[in-house]
């Protein structure tokens, strides 16, 4: 999971005064910390849910969105959230809208989506019968022994191919790539055109909006699909996502709390216009 997986981990973080936060929002801007080029979350087109979340915030606070873009990576926080504008010395921008549930490096709001990695394919002729992560393990071991199976280092994926002897027959990836232009959905899904894995495990949002992508119509059938893990005692694939604000700002972040709680509906019908697995308070996926 790009978000709050690797490099944001390595950023201290140093604390706010709440009199000087409050005093930093805007009444007419919602400014918002994104990535510029991390579909499907964000992008500087708007095309992403966390800019569709962001626009509908914004739009019931009466106010537009501002973006302070930076590639959401190592310096993330630092460059955005906690950054001062020479010029004004007003904070760049006030939320972050996804991050961990519990981040470290923010205040988190309510979590407004459960989501998990899932196992994405692009033949369905060949893996059509795969529904879940068991029905892998069940396929023939002749098919079984010659996937390519692409994941991420330090991810779920790698401990569930350790746990399953499937190791050896992964191609791994790092967590974050040289180019900042290029997101985990990109490169996965040029190695499945290309045909150098058969099967990948990613972070179900950007599995979903591959299937999105590869699907004739919206109402169509789709070449691709993606398959959800399910929770696991041990081996953690689901994660609750929240937005960030600066600690101290218990107004701002209070107010962010209700918004969510108002509008739950409504952000589930973004994140689904994406195919973006959702599980409920069981786990089961929505």
């Amino acid at each position: 999971m790009r978000v709050g997986a690797t490099g944001l981990a390595c950023l201290l973080l140093s604390f706010a005064a709440a009199g000087v936060a409050a005093a930093d929002q805007s009444e007419t801007i919602l400014r918002v910390c994104a990535d510029p080029d991390n579909l499907p979350l964000s992008n500087q087109r708007g095309e992403g849910y966390e800019n569709k979340i962001a626009e509908a915030l914004a739009s019931d606070l009466g106010r537009r969105v501002e973006y302070t873009f930076f590639p959401q990576r190592m310096g993330f926080v630092r460059n955005t959230l906690r950054q001062r504008d020479e010029a004004t010395q007003q904070f760049k921008c006030d939320v972050i809208i996804g991050v961990p549930k519990g981040y470290e490096l923010t205040a988190t709001t309510r979590p407004y989506m459960r989501s998990t990695y899932a196992l994405l394919f692009a033949d369905p002729a060949r893996y059509g019968e795969v529904r879940s992560a068991d029905d892998l393990l069940k396929l023939p071991p002749d098919k079984l022994s010659s996937l390519r199976i692409g994941v991420f280092g330090r991810s779920p994926g790698a401990d569930w191919l350790l746990r399953h002897g499937l190791l050896e027959q992964a191609v791994v990836y790092a967590p974050q790539s040289g180019d900042v232009h290029e997101n985990p959905a990109h490169i996965i899904e040029r190695d499945l055109n290309e045909k150098k894995i058969d099967v990948a495990i990613l972070w179900g949002p950007m599995a979903g909006y591959l299937v999105q992508r590869h699907t004739a119509s919206p109402s169509g059938s789709s070449r691709w699909h993606a398959v959800p893990f399910l929770p696991d005692p041990q081996i953690r694939f689901d994660y609750e996502i929240a937005m960030g604000v600066r600690f101290g700002e218990k107004q701002w972040q209070g107010e962010l709390d209700n918004w969510i709680g108002s509008h739950q509906a409504r952000i589930d019908e973004i994140l689904s216009s994406y195919r973006v697995p959702l599980l409920d308070a069981s786990g089961k996926v929505k």
